[in-house]
């Protein structure tokens, strides 16, 4: 059983990727019609299929798949799905919309980035153009008695959409608010560059505005007391903002501010070895997320019109 009940007529499926659990979620609203929240990436869609079988979902009931973005481990699988979902639409963020019809750039990248995790991940298929919703902020989407409303959440990537789900008063959060780690109950950053602070802040904001009960994460899992989470999430990358500030401005290494992030945050201190020791989060969390503080700070550094940068969202998958 890789499939659990966490709420009414939603469920989660764990895609064990690459064999590796709790590593990346499927979410799965069932009513009259069924919603799935991420795919996850090519290489799980089997996983996905067979917790979709174990859920009694009929696949021609699926009408709609939400991506939170358009990075491989969230979204892609889309394109492989759809060929098992024959009602089903790919609701994602206008910006991500082209990259799901046409992934070659963003595989490229993906490769370029992760490497060998992206392997791991699989290379996205292509989405029928006919079957791609590009979703503005505050659409509602409705399958039956399903309900999930699309939020515009920028920072994490420039095509990044939340989703809150009225029933459960919960919000799907893709890679908004970061890494929930449920064996230890924490979250740690998911900022690869091009992360954006000052925006990434008020998707926070925007987030804690709408009073959720509890935060679905796509990696990994559902958990309650949703705004004290979320505030706590704004503070921590504060944190590691602070500290990348100052290590760029006395020329430290990658090196030296990922040790003076893990010493100095509590949470990241508690889960230090567990960090080293993962085959995906050493990559995404103890480098790439490091690096998009780095780079947000040089850039802010180099920018005589850093206030402008703060608020325009303007950089590519």
């Amino acid at each position: 059983m890789h499939t659990k009940k966490i709420g009414k007529n939603l469920f989660l499926i764990d895609l064990e990727t690459g064999g590796i659990q709790k590593i990346i979620a499927s979410y799965v609203l069932k009513g009259d019609k069924t919603i799935i929240v991420e795919t996850g990436p090519s290489s799980s869609i089997p996983n996905l299929l067979s917790g979709l079988k174990e859920l009694n979902v009929k696949t021609e009931d699926v009408a709609y798949v939400a991506l939170s973005h358009v990075h491989i481990d969230h979204g892609g699988g889309a394109g492989t799905l759809l060929g098992s979902l024959p009602n089903a639409k790919v609701i994602v963020h206008p910006r991500g919309a082209s990259h799901l019809i046409n992934p070659k750039k963003l595989w490229r990248q993906s490769r370029a980035v992760l490497g060998e995790v992206a392997e791991m991940f699989g290379e996205p298929v292509p989405v029928p153009e006919e079957r791609v919703i590009a979703a503005a902020d505050g659409v509602t989407f409705e399958a039956g008695n399903i309900k999930l409303k699309a939020i515009e959440t920028l920072g994490h990537a420039s095509h990044h959409l939340s989703y809150y789900e009225p029933v459960n008063r919960g919000v799907f959060s893709g890679d908004a608010v970061g890494i929930y780690l449920s064996q230890f109950d924490v979250v740690v950053p998911t900022s690869p560059p091009p992360f954006r602070l000052g925006i990434a802040l008020a998707s926070i904001d925007k987030l804690i505005g709408l009073h959720p009960q509890a935060l679905y994460f796509s990696h990994f899992g559902n958990a309650s007391d949703a705004v004290k989470r979320l505030q706590d999430y704004a503070l921590q990358i504060r944190l590691w903002a602070d500290i990348a500030r100052e290590g760029v401005k006395n020329k430290q290494s990658v090196e030296e501010i990922r040790e003076r992030i893990l010493s100095e945050d509590k949470v990241a201190k508690k889960i230090a070895g567990y960090l080293r020791s993962h085959p995906i989060y050493v990559k995404t969390v103890l480098e790439n997320s490091v690096r998009g503080f780095i780079e947000f700070e040089e850039t802010v550094k180099a920018n005589s019109r850093s206030k402008l940068f703060y608020i325009q969202p303007r950089f590519s998958v």
